[in-house]
């Protein structure tokens, strides 16, 4: 089988209806959007309008609120951790910081800073730099033996005009 020899199956590509082409085309005139009005028009699209009744979006209930520059940090399992030591990924005599995570594969990207939690058991000692870790993680890191340092967030400063 060659390139030029592909086709599709039989009746996969209908072919397309030519609208507007006249009275005998069965498709004439109006084209199938009726007569006049707004929706009869082209580039017209009414999002969530209903006729009339209140729309969907509006009777369902309103809660809660997502600040849009909230911090999302990527999270790192320590039992995740404990399986990159384990496949030699991560050398645990050296200090590990948030590059050094992201360059070995174990967090695909930094976001806003790493999170350590918790899940998971860690039998290695190591020495951690992290943005975050929950109580209960650093302390199975240092139950290892091992350190975790929390570095300081980057806050926004506020300039004054």
């Amino acid at each position: 089988m060659r390139l030029n020899e592909l086709s599709d199956n039989p009746g996969a590509t209908p072919k397309r209806v030519r609208v507007g082409r006249g009275p005998g085309s069965g498709k004439g005139k109006t084209a199938g959007r009726g007569v006049k009005g707004q929706k009869s028009r082209s580039g017209v699209a009414i999002k969530g309008f209903e006729g009339g009744q209140m729309p969907l979006h509006m009777r369902l209930p309103k809660r809660g609120f997502t600040p849009h520059n909230q911090a999302r940090y990527a999270e790192l399992n320590i039992g995740k951790l404990q399986a990159a030591i384990d496949a030699k990924k991560i050398d645990v005599k050296k200090a590990l910081d948030e590059a050094a995570l992201v360059a070995a594969g174990v967090v695909r990207h930094r976001r806003d800073g790493i999170r350590l939690l918790a899940n998971g058991t860690l039998k290695a000692k190591v020495t951690l730099t992290l943005t975050g870790a929950t109580k209960a993680a650093t302390a199975a890191v240092e139950k290892a033996g091992g350190k975790v340092t929390i570095i300081a967030k980057k806050t926004a400063e506020t300039s004054k005009d």
